[in-house]
């Protein structure tokens, strides 16, 4: 076990780095729309730019856990933190789509970086409380998720689109009092065993309950990312200010961050796999009641939309502890592929969805990817509860 003699302050400060560094995340999805609509971009356009911010935030992840599966040092973790929160709000200054992209790939590859370690490092230091420290870990990071489209739009639209640079104020406060206060790392008596990259996920994709945990993590960032990434454009449309999108989203993903916080509990009341199923299946009926209530009941489609999100993120921390106990010599890998790989998957898929998302409409197109999940339930039967929690 690693030498750390602070080990439920070191799983704090990494908590709270989560937090700060998924708030830089959120900026996003609230002021994407009003950056294409600056630059000319369309919906399409605009989404596949968000793709592309994606596959450097997530689905280069299991690649960055590999290496920091290999190291004990804390370099991913704090040039993370520094990259994601310098770039991403340079975003809100690029002159032209070029550059657009080049400073949300930039910040994305700092989350890139930030997350397989830290994620792993929870997990190492939470001995016999996993799921409790994963679910506060995870919890917060939503929580930041949502605070940073609340923080992004109100910068936006009292303050001005120009002033979004000096927010990295926060993040590169946060990376220095990371540097002070968590601790260097002694690697003696950690046996780390070490494998090329290609055995190393030959390992990790022979496990076929990996890919089941892969799948049902794909369909529960459906949800997450299709919503987050379309609805902006719905609520703009539709006349709505920055601001009342970044609450609307902010209620989303702090609800989202309460169901990570509450999963242990609720896992223990009624057990592994119906917690599972229903979070699977009770996202197609509420995008449905969605759909019918967001033009002529606005405040009760709010409400179904804050509920959707906290039954989405209520199963996550189960599915990556899951994860990281099949893989025990593979933790930032294995949290890499949960958290990070499925959404750069989803995100490359949603590409294409804001293609046909222009021609049949967003909630159309929204409540036939919610089908989806139902039917990836099948799979939740595959998975072994009997874990070590």
């Amino acid at each position: 076990m690693l030498e750390v003699k602070n080990k439920k302050g070191t799983i704090g400060w990494l908590s709270a780095a989560h937090l700060v560094c998924d708030s830089y995340t959120g900026f996003m999805n609230p002021l994407m729309p009003f950056i294409a609509l600056k630059l000319g971009i369309a919906l399409g356009t605009a989404t596949i730019i968000i793709s592309i911010s994606h596959i450097f935030s997530s689905m280069l992840q299991p690649f960055f856990g590999f290496f920091a599966d290999n190291t004990l040092k804390r370099l991913f973790v704090f040039w993370g933190l520094i990259l994601v929160c310098v770039f991403i709000p340079l975003t809100t200054l690029a002159p032209n789509t070029l550059l657009l992209v080049v400073f949300m790939a930039l910040g994305s590859l700092g989350s890139s970086f930030f997350h397989p370690q830290a994620t792993g490092f929870v997990i190492k230091f939470a001995e016999n409380a996993q799921t409790n420290s994963m679910g506060i870990y995870m919890s917060l990071g939503s929580i930041g998720y949502s605070l940073g489209p609340l923080l992004a739009a109100w910068v936006a639209q009292y303050l001005g689109m120009e002033k979004m640079p000096f927010t990295a104020i926060l993040g590169l406060s946060t990376a220095a009092l990371m540097f002070k206060y968590v601790p260097k790392m002694s690697d003696r008596g950690e046996k780390i065993v070490k494998k090329t990259l290609k055995r190393t996920f030959i390992d990790v994709f022979s496990h076929k309950t990996i890919k089941y945990l892969l799948i049902i993590s794909m369909m529960k960032t459906l949800v997450t990312n299709s919503t987050c990434i379309l609805l902006p454009f719905l609520w703009r449309d539709m006349g709505y200010s920055p601001f009342y999108i970044g609450i609307a989203l902010f209620a989303f993903i702090f609800a989202g961050g309460i169901g990570s916080l509450l999963s242990r509990k609720v896992e223990l009341l009624i057990g592994t796999k119906p917690l599972l199923y229903f979070s699977m299946y009770i996202t197609f009926p509420l995008m449905l009641f969605f759909a019918f209530s967001y033009e002529a009941h606005p405040a009760l489609s709010l409400i179904i939309f804050l509920i959707m999100g906290f039954t989405t993120m209520l199963a996550q921390p189960v599915t990556v502890v899951m994860a990281q106990n099949i893989l025990p010599e593979y933790k930032s890998i294995a949290a890499g592929l949960m958290v990070g790989f499925s959404w750069g998957v989803i995100a490359v898929i949603l590409s294409a969805v804001g293609i046909i998302a222009e021609k049949f409409g967003i909630i159309n197109v929204l409540i036939a990817l919610f089908i989806l999940p139902v039917l990836a339930a099948y799979f939740i039967k595959y998975l072994d509860s009997d874990y070590d929690k």
